[in-house]
């Protein structure tokens, strides 16, 4: 009888051992403002991005995958939360996860992983900044944080580690003054064209630290986000200017980090998903043209091709969000047709395609899905379950039949995407409701409302939309 226990036991330990080895390690890198139209695998010819291309070649690329939201902070709200955003009927882009609602770095702490936010936060500190500890990724789940606050030109001009600013003056309180270039209370400024350079090396420095355990690491560079900067190694190295430059600097990070994953044998166990926040902005935005650059090196022009990368790549014939109209900031699709990446060697099949519609809330419940976890009904009211897509490319059962989509920062514009239709409701100049809809299979550029041609399409997802409002869910 001993010997049967004794047997038991080991045969548990054994199994307890192969299940917690069977749970991935999770990598998501989201890049800043990536359009669809600005990478090789994705059709880009002035731009090469080998490292990114590699990622699709050896996982699964989706072609009518979509962000949360069509800007940055919403957007990421709803990429770790799993809730569509507009549900906080909430204007701007400053968003904050509540530390009370489940996300993927919480729920995976229960499965016992190690979390970091490396990068773009710009989802709420504590807003006294000399008061500390500065509240943030730590009080929602994650484990290590290093990053910035918004973005790499804010105006904060600082990083932040943990619980704190990086390069705090002793004795001098920190304080973003008006009309000065740069706050007081900071002795070492941020390098706008170093930064990338400087997150990747803390990502993989988090991923040698945490090889012999589950980690999840959320990667958010900052590139290729105004004002656009690369590093002086890469000035020159596209054929789209200095934007092509940023992609092609973002695509060699991205390489590092899947190097040091091979280096450390952990390629075959980890899930790594590459995606971008929202769609590109294919205009050069004025509002921070009169920053003062902090940078490494003057070297091509930088400081003054940092005003018009966008419209040089443009001229060069570059496409930022390939055939989509507009982009970042608007309900249609160049705003929020983003690339979307899987690879997990051994369960995803390489070299694949899906075009199954996805939204970036759907990560939640893949996650919960992929690690065993059951997802609590509070809780990612907007995930769906990706996975029998991620191991199924010919899966024609679609995931989600409604994906609805925040389209403006004035929580005036919903998209939602249906098959082939795309559907959008927003407010007329007079306060009514404007609805428009197209059919991207014949007009791809949204040129065309057929609303008035198609009244019983426009009926079911004008009801569909309605539904998700009054069931405050989409996940069943």
């Amino acid at each position: 009888m001993r010997r049967l226990f004794r047997f038991l036991a080991v045969l548990i330990a054994l199994s307890s051992a192969l299940f917690a080895q069977e749970k991935p390690n999770v990598v998501i890198i989201l890049a800043d403002d990536l359009g669809y139209g600005d990478l090789s695998c994705y059709g880009a010819t002035q731009i090469q991005t080998p490292n990114i291309d590699r990622l699709a070649a050896e996982g699964m690329r989706f072609t009518d995958a979509h962000s949360a939201a069509s800007v940055c902070s919403p957007s990421r709200y709803g990429l770790l939360s799993g809730r569509s955003p507009w549900r906080l009927h909430k204007k701007g882009n400053d968003y904050a996860l509540e530390k009370d609602r489940l996300n993927i770095a919480s729920l995976l702490k229960t499965q016992g992983y190690r979390s970091a936010a490396i990068g773009k936060w710009h989802l709420g500190y504590s807003k006294d900044w000399n008061k500390l500890p500065i509240t943030g990724p730590l009080e929602v789940g994650f484990d290590y944080h290093f990053g910035v606050p918004q973005n790499h030109n804010d105006h904060y001009r600082a990083f932040i580690e943990n619980h704190d600013l990086v390069g705090r003056q002793p004795g001098v309180p920190f304080q973003v003054v008006k009309g000065k270039d740069f706050p007081e209370g900071i002795a070492e400024f941020r390098v706008e064209d170093q930064v990338d350079t400087t997150l990747t090396a803390k990502a993989t420095g988090f991923i040698r630290e945490n090889k012999d355990r589950p980690f999840f690491l959320y990667f958010t560079p900052c590139a290729p986000h105004t004002h656009v900067t690369p590093a002086a190694t890469f000035r020159g190295s596209s054929q789209a200017g200095l934007f092509g430059d940023h992609i092609q600097e973002l695509d060699a990070h991205v390489g590092e980090v899947l190097a040091a994953l091979e280096e450390l044998g952990l390629t075959k166990s980890t899930l790594v998903i590459f995606s971008s926040d929202n769609g590109s902005t294919p205009n050069d935005f004025k509002g921070t043209q009169k920053t003062k650059l902090n940078l490494a090196s003057e070297a091509g022009g930088v400081r003054e091709k940092a005003r018009s990368a966008k419209r040089d790549a443009r001229a060069l014939g570059h496409m930022t969000n390939g055939p989509w109209h507009d982009g970042k900031g608007t309900p249609f699709e160049g705003g929020h047709r983003i690339p979307f990446i899987a690879r997990w060697p051994g369960h995803i099949p390489a070299a694949s395609t899906s075009a199954q519609t996805l939204c970036h809330t759907d990560l939640l419940a893949t996650t919960a899905a992929i690690v065993g976890a059951e997802l609590p009904q509070d809780a990612g009211e907007d995930s769906f379950n990706l996975l029998p897509a991620l191991l199924n490319p010919a899966l024609s059962t679609p995931v989600r039949r409604y994906t609805i989509i925040q389209g403006d920062t004035r929580d005036n514009a919903l998209a939602l995407r249906s098959g082939p239709w795309k559907f959008i409701e927003g407010k007329a100049a007079d306060g009514q409701t404007d609805t428009q809809l197209y059919d991207l299979t014949q007009d791809p550029g949204e040129t065309r409302n057929i609303s008035a041609e198609h009244p019983k399409i426009v009926k079911e997802l004008s009801a569909a939309l309605a539904t998700a409002r009054q069931d405050g869910r989409t996940r069943k």
